[in-house]
């Protein structure tokens, strides 16, 4: 059976925190007109988060990254210039760099009311901000075999967006920390492995039907077909500080489900491989980023990023024609030099320790860039 090729549509997520300009420290409850005149200023697209000091956006379904990438531009700057209204900015980073979760207050809904329930502590900790990619996979099959194989490349799309090196006041040494924090909730990591939807849709029914989860939106998987939409949702990522390392992450996304749809046209696929190796690369690309080699399981060997990434992107070069965004796909080598935002949150971090600043004072320097860099273009 000859599947139609999905449209490969896109939709970015991004959630943010929200800080004081004048002490840095989060907006543990910022005035609730704010949020109320940004989802007005969107036009619907700004939502609450589960903290108060959180929030996200959400793009329209779009053609191509650019258009997406654009969205997001709008939606950071119109968030940035109502939160300055009330003495606050937006931040692009999966961690505040010196916040306590213990001061901080969840939002007064229903949904969020039973997760503080359920997950008591575990979900109090989880003052952390990601990027989540919604890419069109119309049919349901098709958008699990594509789950199953998309699942190897997870770890390489981390190590390019990762924004949380400090928690609580602390370099915690890796480049990811929030990773660490989303871990402890359950049904989390890197998904399950099915044959079929039919069979994805029976596992989740066991769930359900005893009552430990509503839907399958609390499969809170490392990437999942979407509840909502007929897509496939990346959800490992950081988020990114810079715009334009979001959309260089998110159009390799995109890219590498169009060559698995191209291979498994031509009767091929990307080989399976278990989860306890992957496990072993994510756990990499949380620690090093891109500064440290993955496992290349093909050849049994560890390869530096800058390697792999220069093979991955020649085989989707021809995805990033048919997907109109080669410019978004030629930025992630831009990434691989520059660094992500939590090589530069660390390098400020410690350039301002040097130059006589005390552990607060340099804290602060992070936020300010954190600041100024999440609303540029």
């Amino acid at each position: 059976m000859t599947i139609k090729e999905p449209r490969f549509t896109i939709g970015i997520e991004e959630e943010y925190l929200l800080v004081d300009q004048q002490s840095r420290a989060l907006a543990s409850e910022p005035p609730a007109e704010m949020l109320a005149k940004c989802d007005v200023c969107s036009k619907g697209l700004v939502q609450p988060e589960f903290l108060k000091a959180q929030i996200e956006v959400g793009t329209k379904v779009c053609a191509t990254v650019g258009e997406a990438r654009a969205q997001l531009g709008e939606l950071r700057g119109s968030v940035a210039q109502v939160a300055n209204e009330y003495g606050l900015a937006p931040i692009a980073a999966s961690t505040h760099p010196f916040a306590s979760w213990k001061k901080q207050v969840h939002t007064d809904k229903a949904r969020y009311h039973a997760l503080a329930e359920e997950l008591q502590s575990v979900v109090r900790r989880l003052l952390i901000c990601g990027m989540h990619v919604h890419v069109g996979i119309e049919d349901d099959d098709l958008r699990i075999d594509l789950l199953n194989q998309a699942s190897y490349f997870l770890p390489h799309l981390l190590a390019l967006s990762t924004s949380s090196p400090f928690w609580r006041g602390e370099d915690t040494g890796l480049k990811s920390y929030r990773l660490s924090v989303f871990d402890e909730l359950p049904r989390s990591g890197l998904p399950e492995r099915f044959d079929t939807f039919d069979e994805y849709e029976r596992h989740v029914k066991i769930l359900t039907d005893v009552g430990v989860i509503p839907d399958s939106s609390m499969l809170w998987w490392d990437i999942r077909p979407s509840k909502t939409y007929p897509t496939l949702e990346l959800r490992i990522t950081d988020v990114c500080t810079r715009l334009q390392d979001a959309g260089a992450v998110a159009a390799l996304y995109q890219c590498i489900l169009r060559m698995l749809y191209r291979f498994r046209r031509s009767n091929q696929r990307w080989r399976k491989y278990a989860n306890m190796l992957i496990s072993e690369n994510r756990w990499r690309a949380q620690r090093y980023g891109i500064d440290q080699g993955l496992i290349d399981f093909g050849r049994g060997e560890l390869v530096p990023f800058d390697e792999l990434m220069d093979e991955l992107l020649d085989m989707l070069s021809e995805d990033g024609e048919a997907l109109n965004c080669q410019a978004e796909l030629a930025h992630v080598r831009t990434i691989l030099t520059q660094g992500t935002s939590a090589h530069k949150q660390r390098q400020i971090f410690q350039e301002l320790l040097k130059a006589g600043q005390s552990h607060e004072e340099a804290l602060h320097g992070v936020v300010d860039w954190l600041i100024k860099t999440t609303v540029e273009d």
